[in-house]
Formats: C-alpha cells, sequence, structure tokens
C-alpha cells in the first residue's frame, strides 16, 4: 500500500446553476464516502475557515489515487495538492 497527503482546496463559481451544485455535492458525499468505507481514504480533516481539506490515502498506487481524484465529482473546481508518504525511523509503531 502507499500512502499521501493530499490537500484539496475548493472553488466552485458563485455562479453555477444552484440544481448542478447541490446535485455534485451529493455525488461528492457519496462517492467520498464510499472510499473510506473500503479504507482508501482513512483521513479526511477540514481546514478550519476555508473550503478545503487535508486527506490521508492509503491506496496500492499513485496511479491508483490519480484515478480516484480524477473521478471526484467537485475535481473540476479543485485545486490539489499531493504528497507520497512513508514510515518514519523515529515513530514508535515501527
Amino acid at each position: 500500500m502507499a500512502l499521501f497527503h493530499v490537500r484539496m482546496d475548493v472553488d466552485i463559481p458563485r455562479d453555477l446553476d444552484p440544481d448542478l451544485r447541490a446535485e455534485t455535492l451529493a455525488r461528492e458525499k457519496e462517492y467520498s464516502q464510499e472510499l473510506q468505507r473500503q479504507g482508501k481514504w482513512p483521513e479526511i480533516w477540514r481546514i478550519v475557515g476555508k473550503y478545503s481539506n487535508i486527506s490521508i490515502f492509503d491506496v496500492e498506487s499513485a496511479d491508483e489515487l490519480h484515478e480516484i481524484l480524477f473521478g471526484l465529482p467537485l475535481f473540476p473546481f479543485m485545486n490539489i495538492e499531493v504528497t507520497a508518504l512513508t514510515r518514519h525511523g523515529s515513530d514508535i509503531k515501527e
């Protein structure tokens, strides 16, 4: 498995049709919660005061993460920053 730290900043246009906005947000929630149930998205944290989150993904590869991120219904409205992670030698869980 590969761990990734992902920051997602969302910027939905203010003039987006309200019905399309609501439908997109509902699909985003359903998609992300299914990935959480599968264990691929074990952590998601809101950044206070922003429409942003920090997430941890636990996936097979960078390619799988790429497919997951491109599948996000809000992807067209996101700025995403990905950082690959590895265990630290000082981690007591090692």
